[in-house]
C-alpha cells in the first residue's frame, strides 16, 4: 500500500503570516484616540464628554442594527464602529447639539459603511461621511465655536448641547460673557486668519491652547498618538508624512510668493483638522492605496488640496473634502501605480 499523502492547500501570495489581526489593530487605534479624547474633555468639559459618548454610542448601535437587518453576526468586536464614533465626535464643535450628533453618527455608519457592505468595502472614511452630511445639513451649528478652558466647563453644559430637535440653538454670546471669558470672538484660528487676518501663535496651536473642534486643537498630542501606532506598525507612517509634506510644500510656495497675503507653513500644519485628518483619517487602511508610489501620490494630493481649499475656497477648512476626494481617486491611483511583476514584459501600447 502506498503511503497516504495529505492534500496540500495552495494559496496565492503573500505567504508571510503575522500575529496582528484586524481586531488588535483597531483596538490599538482606540487606545491611541483615548488621550486625544481626554484632552478634548479637559479643554471643553462636560459637553465634550457628552458629545463623544453620544456619537460613539450611536455608531455602535447603528452598526449592530445593520448587522441584525442583514442577518449577519455582530461585528462590534472589530472596534471599527467605535473608532468611527470617536473620530467623528472629535471633528465636531464641543457644543454641537446632541440630537445632531446622533444624526451624524447614524449617517456615518449607514451611508459610509453599511451601504457598501461593511468593513473592508467602504470607499470613503465613514467618520468623514457623517461629518460632511452635518456640514451640509446644519451649517450654523457646525460653525458655532466655544472657548477652551472655560471656568465652569465641569459644572455646566454649553447651552447648545441639549438643544431640542428642529429648534433654533441659543445664542452662545451671552453664555461666553457669563462664563467670564474675555476676548473670545467665536472663531477658530483658521477663521480668524481667513476672515479677519489674525494669525494665532503656532506654539498655541501646537500645544493645544486654542479653540476649534473637540479633538483637533493639540498637534503635539496627535503626533504622539500617531507615533505610537507607527512604532507598533499599525499605521503606515508614509501617509501622514505625505499629507503633511504636501501641505507644507504648498503653503511654503504660496508664502514665498505672496508674503503677507498667506500665513507661514507651520500655521497651516498646526491649525484646523489637518493633523488629526492626516494621522487618523487619511491613513484609513480600506480607503487608501497600498502601492508604494500610490501612497505618496495620495498623501501629497490630500495635502495640496487642503491648502488650496483653505486659501481659495469659501470655507476656512478643507481637510475633510480633501480626504474624501483622496478616497475617491484612491482606486485610480492604485491602478496606475501598480509595480510591474518581476520578469513580466511591458505590454505594448
Amino acid at each position: 500500500m502506498p503511503p497516504s499523502i495529505s492534500p496540500v492547500e495552495l494559496r496565492t501570495s503573500p505567504h508571510v503570516r503575522t500575529t496582528q489581526s484586524v481586531e488588535l489593530i483597531m483596538r490599538n487605534v482606540v487606545y491611541a484616540l483615548l488621550p486625544i479624547s481626554t484632552w478634548a474633555i479637559w479643554q471643553f468639559g462636560l459637553s465634550a464628554l457628552a458629545l463623544i459618548l453620544t456619537v460613539t454610542a450611536t455608531c455602535v448601535a447603528t452598526e449592530r442594527f445593520f448587522n441584525w437587518m442583514a442577518d449577519r453576526p455582530s461585528t462590534l468586536s472589530d472596534w471599527s464602529a467605535t473608532i468611527t464614533g470617536l473620530l467623528l465626535a472629535l471633528t465636531l464643535p464641543p457644543g454641537f447639539p446632541l440630537w445632531m450628533a446622533v444624526v451624524a453618527g447614524f449617517v456615518g455608519i449607514a451611508l459610509g459603511k453599511a451601504l457598501f457592505g461593511g468593513l473592508g468595502f467602504n470607499v470613503f472614511n465613514p467618520a468623514l461621511v457623517g461629518r460632511a452630511f452635518v456640514q451640509a445639513a446644519f451649517p450654523v451649528s457646525i460653525t458655532s465655536w466655544t472657548p477652551a478652558f472655560a471656568p465652569g466647563r465641569f459644572t455646566e453644559f454649553i447651552p447648545t448641547t441639549f438643544t431640542a430637535p428642529f429648534t433654533i440653538p441659543p445664542d452662545l454670546g451671552a453664555w461666553v460673557k457669563a462664563a467670564g471669558v474675555d476676548g473670545f470672538t467665536g472663531a477658530t484660528p483658521l477663521s480668524l486668519w481667513k476672515f479677519d487676518g489674525v494669525v494665532t501663535s503656532s506654539s498655541d496651536l501646537f500645544t493645544g491652547m486654542s479653540a476649534g473642534s473637540a479633538g483637533e486643537t493639540s498637534a503635539l498630542l496627535i503626533l504622539l498618538c500617531g507615533a505610537y501606532l507607527a512604532v507598533r506598525k499599525m499605521m503606515d507612517w508614509r501617509i501622514p508624512a505625505a499629507v503633511l509634506g504636501g501641505a507644507f510644500a504648498t503653503a511654503l510656495a504660496f508664502w514665498l510668493w505672496g508674503g503677507e497675503h498667506f500665513p507661514q507653513p507651520l500655521f497651516v500644519l498646526f491649525s484646523g483638522g489637518l493633523m488629526l485628518g492626516a494621522v487618523f483619517m487619511a491613513s484609513d487602511m480600506v480607503a487608501s492605496p497600498v502601492t508604494p508610489l500610490g501612497i505618496w501620490i495620495y498623501g501629497l494630493f490630500i495635502g495640496f488640496i487642503t491648502v488650496i481649499i483653505r486659501y481659495f475656497g469659501g470655507l476656512p477648512e478643507g481637510v475633510m473634502y480633501a480626504i474624501l476626494l483622496g478616497n475617491a481617486v484612491s482606486p485610480l491611483i492604485e491602478q496606475v501605480t501598480q509595480p510591474r511583476i518581476y520578469g513580466a514584459k511591458e505590454a505594448k501600447k
